[in-house]
């Protein structure tokens, strides 16, 4: 009797344990489920791809034209193609911006093309050349710095530009070609719409710089919601196109490209104006 017992209370003891493990399995189901359904839908991360320096029929036009997502056109003022560029790349669906040519710490003024600000003008002629600029390039929603160290570290330069650019309803993309910039003060006094650049992409034109590069932007995507990228139509054109068709696929999975206005106006899912760290 005693063995039949002892045998009995095994087996319930046996099936009791079971039951427990079954329950727990449920419960650690149910709380993974209910963990997926209060996350955030949209957990994606967002990536704003921005080439710069159209206007001039510079090598890489073409290519940049076919990549297989939308990016956003800087494109230079007073230029032979700048309204070319502009107009096409409003027809394939692209953002359109002003490639403001500023004043830079080092560097000839003949890189700058016509139209530059330089930190020696007049408050009225800053103005009445960042006025002209808006008017040159069709469809533009918005500005950002063409190379310009010196000027986006000016407070009286970035008041008066930023100061059109909100008159015009412009966002500005700070390029951040210097680490001193003013530009998210002055853009948060003045109520500007701002979104900064994290990762050139072609500072060095080789091919494996730039992969190198989009290296860095998916290692940036890993901590971060929202990255801004800058490639150039020009000496690097041809291989930035080249990278960049071949990378965005392969960064599909973990990211969606979008256009920089939807960053600016958070239709990428939520409110993204903000200056990145």
């Amino acid at each position: 009797m005693l063995k039949r017992w002892g045998h009995g209370k095994g087996i319930r003891v046996l099936i009791f344990t079971i039951a427990l493990c079954l329950l727990a399995v449920g419960q650690m189901k149910a709380t993974a489920l209910a963990s997926a359904l209060e996350r955030p839908q949209s957990q994606k991360r967002f990536v704003a791809i921005v080439i710069d320096d159209f206007g001039n029929g510079m090598a890489g036009t073409e290519e940049m034209m076919k990549l297989p997502v939308k990016f956003t056109a800087a494109i230079m003022p007073f230029l032979p193609t700048t309204k070319q560029d502009a107009e096409l790349s409003h027809k394939k669906g692209h953002d359109v911006i002003v490639h403001m040519p500023m004043e830079p710490n080092k560097g000839l003024r003949k890189w700058l093309g016509p139209g530059a600000l330089t930190t020696d003008l007049s408050d009225e002629e800053v103005r009445k050349r960042v006025e002209a600029a808006i008017d040159d390039v069709p469809h533009a929603i918005g500005m950002n710095n063409h190379m310009g160290s010196k000027v986006t570290a000016d407070e009286r330069m970035m008041r008066i530009v930023l100061g059109v650019c909100k008159e015009r309803g412009l966002f500005f993309l700070d390029s951040r070609t210097t680490y001193k910039t003013v530009v998210p003060k002055i853009a948060a006094e003045l109520g500007v719409p701002l979104v900064s650049n994290d990762v050139f992409l072609d500072d060095v034109y080789s091919v494996g710089h730039i992969s190198k590069q989009i290296s860095l932007l998916r290692k940036h995507m890993e901590s971060h919601e929202i990255g801004v990228t800058i490639g150039h139509v020009g000496p690097s054109g041809l291989k930035t196109a080249s990278v960049l068709k071949q990378s965005i696929p392969v960064m599909q999975s973990d990211v969606q490209f979008v256009k920089l206005s939807a960053l600016v106006s958070g239709s990428a899912g939520n409110p993204l104006i903000l200056p990145n760290p």
